[in-house]
């Protein structure tokens, strides 16, 4: 932790249907003058994150919040202050958007960030919002692998843009097969795709990253060179191990009974929020989980939501 003076900031991603989401660039006669910056600012004695993001941008922006979703905390140490950023998902307000305090506004997109520079403390935030919010998790083992890869077709045809291979229990060959197979349909599609537990597998097979169960998390020292390195995760110390390696986003669980871990006892709605508050990665919840717990996992602070056979539509 910083010597420096810790404030704590409210900062809201306010975002369109489209995807789009709104920067404000910082007034010449203050600090950090001429940065981007997501609309928010400092959490007032007596004050949650929460409301203070509805009143900042009541103050900055002469919107009403009518509906937010907690999401990430992300801390910096900037010259003056080591700020704690506590980031929310604004997808409905009322009112129309004026510019109060910032000398100009602007619609970005996570993957195409046209404005610069923008403060460091939010940078990292851009990562988080290319990721969607449903993470399919394969099971052919199970279901076969002909009809695992006609599910992941159909899965992805009808908008599926994350995908985690998850595969160790097949045969060497026809997991080889399996995963070379199942990365090229997700590429033709646009969506990216995780290999589970082998880092040599999923580099000849160019996938876009590996996921590592809990244990294999613990033992490692140093984050993999791919683009999404990704773990799932129980427990606080398996979740501080992966903030300390910075990977890109986390799945915890089990929230609800699930079939796929039957002797594990569920967290339940409440304990999964305690555990993922102020984490600084993108969580989605796992367990017994479907389409229909979206809304309920992004308000107990989930990205969203990672399923099994759900995503399959079984």
């Amino acid at each position: 932790m910083s010597a420096r003076k810790q404030v704590e900031v409210a900062a809201a991603v306010i975002e369109r249907p489209d995807g789009t989401f709104l920067l404000g660039r910082r007034p010449p006669d203050g600090i950090y003058s001429g940065w981007w910056e997501f609309p928010g600012g400092k959490v007032e004695s007596g004050e949650t994150p929460h409301d203070a993001m509805v009143r900042e941008l009541q103050e900055e922006l002469g919107i009403t919040v009518e509906h937010a979703y907690p999401w990430i905390m992300r801390e910096h140490a900037y010259e003056h202050a080591h700020v704690r950023l506590h980031f929310f998902r604004v997808t409905q307000w009322s009112g129309e958007l004026r510019d109060l305090q910032h000398d100009l506004l602007s619609w970005q997109q996570a993957d195409d960030v046209a404005v610069a520079p923008v403060l460091p403390a939010n940078a990292p935030v851009f990562a988080g919002l290319r990721l969607p919010l449903q993470y399919g998790i394969t099971h052919a083992v199970e279901i076969g692998v002909v009809a695992q890869l006609e599910k992941l077709d159909l899965a992805l045809a009808m908008g599926l843009r994350l995908v985690q291979l998850r595969e160790a229990e097949l045969p060497g060959d026809q997991r080889e097969i399996f995963v070379n197979e199942a990365v090229c349909l997700c590429h033709q599609h646009g969506a990216r795709v995780l290999v589970n537990g082998d880092v040599e597998l999923a580099r000849r097979a160019r996938a876009d990253g590996v996921h590592f169960a809990s244990a294999p998390l613990m033992a490692l020292r140093e984050r993999p060179g791919f683009e999404l390195v990704a773990a799932s995760c129980h427990t606080p110390a398996e979740l501080a191990h992966a903030a300390h390696l910075n990977l890109d986003f986390v799945a915890v669980g089990t929230v609800q009974p699930t079939l796929s871990h039957p002797g594990r006892a569920a967290l339940g709605w409440e304990a999964f929020a305690a555990l993922i508050r102020d984490f600084p990665l993108p969580v989605f919840a796992l367990g017994g989980l479907s389409p229909d717990d979206l809304e309920v996992a992004r308000l107990h602070g989930a990205h969203g939501i990672a399923a099994i056979r759900s995503i399959w539509g079984e």
